[in-house]
């Protein structure tokens, strides 16, 4: 793929601290892969560079309000994420507790996404971005190309992969740029994301070759 600022867009997905810091709640599940792949200091790396070069970052999280614990059913991770407050927020119109919780931006990100540039679509609400406005934002803006990081790569990494690919867009997805679940039973979903982002995305980079692509 060949990037250009005009028409790729640098996508992050739940760079948030449930995923991210060792105090958040999934690091029992993810904070292997994360320090393995060293998750933290690549996104840095790629938003640094997308923003030194111009390039217009979005970023879809995940934030789930008291409504939403009304729902009646949800896949396995899905019901876990309720269970355990992942993403809680007070509600859709307040920030109250937002700062330092669980769904906010990891401290060492929040530079690059609180610059008044970055696009934060409205939240998606199980995994893929179906239910936000990140394909409209990304349509608006004329983008036709995707660079794509974040948590967790099988689930909501993988999700976006999917339906922008279905969408129409060119997706390379930053293979050391996510991470994911390493689960006694259910499995590494790490290493299941990497095996379907060979066959589905336009082209799987690490974040060395990303950072000289987007230069």
């Amino acid at each position: 793929m060949d990037f250009n600022p005009k028409d790729t867009a640098i996508l992050i997905i739940d760079p948030q601290n449930d995923f991210l810091s060792p105090e958040g709640a999934t690091w029992g599940l993810v904070g292997e892969s994360v320090t393995e792949n060293k998750t933290v200091e690549h996104l840095a790396q790629l938003l640094e560079t997308a923003k030194a070069k111009d390039y217009d970052v979005f970023v879809s999280p995940h934030y789930y309000y008291p409504t939403d614990h009304g729902w009646r059913f949800g896949g396995t991770v899905e019901k876990m994420m309720h269970e355990i407050g992942m993403f809680d927020r007070k509600g859709a119109l307040t920030v109250e507790g937002f700062e330092g919780s669980g769904a906010d931006w990891l401290d060492r990100l929040k530079p690059f996404i609180e610059d008044g540039k970055t696009i934060i679509t409205n939240p998606h609400k199980v995994y893929g971005p179906e239910t936000n406005d990140l394909v409209l934002q990304l349509r608006k803006r004329g983008k036709s190309k995707v660079v794509l990081a974040g948590m967790s790569a099988n689930l909501c990494v993988e999700s976006h992969l999917r339906e922008l690919l279905e969408q129409g867009f060119e997706v390379a997805v930053v293979s050391d740029a996510t991470a994911a679940a390493i689960h006694p039973q259910l499995g590494n979903g790490y290493e299941a994301a990497m095996t379907n982002f060979g066959f589905l995305a336009n082209a799987v980079m690490n974040t060395e070759d990303t950072v000289a692509a987007l230069a």
